[in-house]
This record gives C-alpha cells, structure tokens and sequence, in this order.
C-alpha cells in the first residue's frame, strides 16, 4: 500500500530524544527546544518564534495576544480547519466565512473588505497546500481597518509570499508539526510574532501565566503568576524529534519538491484534455510541496476514484468539509456573500500521496493508475 501519509524520520530523532533524558531535562524550553527557536526565527525571519503543542494552541495564543472579546467578528475562509475557527470561537467570537478561490483554494482577498463591520477585529487567512494568499492586498486592508492580521500557516513551513516566509507578514503565524506536516514533532506547533514588544505577553501566556522566561533568562530573581496563560510548552523530547528534521530541512524539502513537479508533470496530459485539473501556484508564491491534489469533474467522480485508487494499493483521501455546512459553522459562524466556489471545488479535491518515505517510483505507479481510470471513461 502506497500510504496517503507517514510522519517524516530521519534517522537522529531518538539520538537527540536520548540527549534530553541524558541532560535531565525533558520538559519544555530545553536544549532542543532553543535550537529549533533560533532556526526557525532565522529561516522565517521571525523577531520571535515559541515552540507550541500544537498549532491550534498557537492560534489559540494569538487570539489571546490580539484580545478577541465575545462579539468579536474574525473574517476567515470556511474551506479549512476546524481549529483555524476554534481558535476565536472559544474566546466567544462570531466567525464570518467567506468565499474562496477556485485557483488556490485560499481566502478571495477581493470579498474581505465587504465582510468587515464595526465588530469586525481580526482576519485570519489560511495557506492551503503551502501556497500563499494574496498577502499585500490581505495586509494593506488591514492596516487601512486597524484589524489584527493571523496567518494559519500550518502547512506552509518554508513556503514564501515574494520572499518573505509565510507565517511572518501578519501580526502572528501558527505552523503546524503535527504527524501529517512536512517537517513533525508528533503533536506540536509554533507562533510567529512580528512586534518584538509582544514577545513578554506571549512568554507569559505560554508559562501558565508566570513570568518564568524572564526568571530563566536571568531577568528577574523570581518567577511569579502575573496574568492569564495556560501550559503551550512541548516537551523536548518533541523538539528534539523535530530538531532532526529541522537540521535536514532543505534536504526535506528538495525531495517533497521534486515529488510534487513529478506529479505534475505525469499529470499533465490528463490536464490538458480537460479530464483534471492540476494544483496552481501563483508566479509571486513559493511553495512547499505540502500536499499535490487533483480535481476531478465532481463528487461521484470523486468518490469512484478513490475506490479506484485503493483496490490498487494507493491511498488518495479528499479533505475539509466546509465549516460553514456543518453544525458548529453554523452554530458559530455565518457565510458572508455568495458560496460560489467553496463548497464546490472542495466536492472536487483530491489529495495524493505525498510525504518523506514516498519514492519517485511511487509517483509513477500512482499516476499510472490515474491514467487508467481515464481511459475506462
């Protein structure tokens, strides 16, 4: 069986697990913890970056750092994750869908300006597939509104929107490494924060409240409770696990490449005859490879596909089922303006095989069956 998904080894993650438990230190912000700080805040070009238990956790910390209040409004797309709307839902805000892009699948930056009210305190935008929004559109409507920016940039680590690394154009970024991401700790996440001078608030939330980091730091001669937190704090035993991946990402990230534009390039006939349609990146955006999808004519054809696929050993899946459609969006949410292409193109997406342990040859047998499909008419 060709996997839909396998987390991503190496081969030193448990040399550096064995490392924590030998420094007597397998709590969070240890050794590995550091290291994965600084080389995230230098590749993202982030002033601060804190390691999460996930990305939820990391955008529940923005929506706690933006202060989202109930009766709050957040302008996000309703094609993504549940926790890219729990997030602000748990802080009591009403969360306004809108419409999407049939090329990217991201949030239409042409349709945020009419969804803003004098309720409105934030947009959230979310990089499907690691192919940015349309950021300077999404950033100068924001700034122009005096809204709070959060980019839910779970599948977008090493992805770029004209040179800048996703996660750190708007005012907080929430990465995602979890099993299923291009680089994994198993559960786990991180915060980007662009302002340095909210760096002691964020510390504070992610330390139960305490100003521990500053005592750590050798700031103050004690650690206090001084506000409101919760524990964000991953074990190093996960950084470290993620730290060997981390120390081989371009390597990581080459081959994700190289399986993505195989795909393409396979696919492309198919493409050309209007039986497919195949992933777009924008000519400003640079991508991660995170995931490669096709969409087919609708969801019948979808759903015959997939079985297609799985009797011949390889495991394709479909993906969001659009939160406003559900019982929570609604119950938390409305969609603001028409649902064109939502709900539609998400009834057509198609996610292939790609991940670390995939091999060229996969690629081939998994497009060569694709191929069969379409012949059978």
């Amino acid at each position: 069986m060709i996997h839909f998904n396998e987390p991503p080894f190496t081969g030193k993650e448990f040399e550096y697990m064995k490392q924590t438990i030998e420094n007597a230190h397998i709590c969070g912000d240890g050794m590995f913890t550091k290291k994965c700080h600084a080389w995230l805040e230098e590749r993202m070009q982030s002033p601060k970056v804190l390691l999460t238990t996930s990305c939820t956790h990391a955008l529940e910390m923005a929506a706690l750092l933006i202060g989202i209040q109930p009766g709050d409004e957040v302008i996000m797309p309703s094609y993504t994750f549940a926790s890219t709307a729990d997030a602000f839902v748990m802080r009591g805000a009403k969360i306004v869908f809108i419409d999407i892009r049939p090329d990217t699948m991201n949030i239409d930056e042409t349709l945020i300006e009419d969804a803003i009210t004098d309720k409105t305190k934030a947009i959230c935008v979310m990089h499907y597939a690691g192919v940015a929004c349309e950021m300077d559109t999404v950033m100068e409507i924001a700034n122009r509104h005096h809204l709070a920016v959060v980019e839910d940039a779970a599948q977008a680590v090493m992805s770029s929107y004209k040179g800048k690394p996703l996660g750190s154009i708007g005012d907080y970024g929430c990465y995602s490494f979890h099993e299923t991401k291009n680089y994994s700790m198993g559960e786990g996440g991180a915060i980007l924060i662009r302002d340095i001078t909210n760096r002691d608030k964020a510390e504070i939330i992610r330390e139960k409240g305490t100003d521990r980091s500053k005592f750590w730091r050798g700031e103050v001669d004690k650690y206090t409770w001084v506000d409101f937190g919760s524990s964000y704090l991953p074990s190093d035993m996960n950084a470290a696990y993620l730290w060997a991946q981390l120390e081989v990402a371009d390597e990581i990230n080459d081959k994700r490449l190289h399986l993505w534009n195989t795909y393409y390039k396979e696919l492309g006939t198919l493409a050309e005859e209007g039986k497919i349609e195949l992933p777009v990146v924008p000519k400003e955006c640079k991508h991660n490879a995170h995931m490669f999808y096709i969409k087919t004519d609708d969801i019948e054809q979808r759903s015959t596909l997939i079985a297609f696929l799985k009797e011949r050993g390889v495991g394709a899946v479909f993906h969001y089922i659009p939160l406003h459609t559900v019982a929570a969006g609604k119950k938390y949410g409305e969609f603001h303006g028409e649902d064109r292409y939502t709900t539609k193109e998400s009834e057509r997406l198609l996610r292939l095989p790609l991940h670390y342990n995939v091999s060229e040859e996969d690629v081939h047998y998994v497009c060569k069956q694709i191929k069969e499909f379409y012949k059978r008419g």
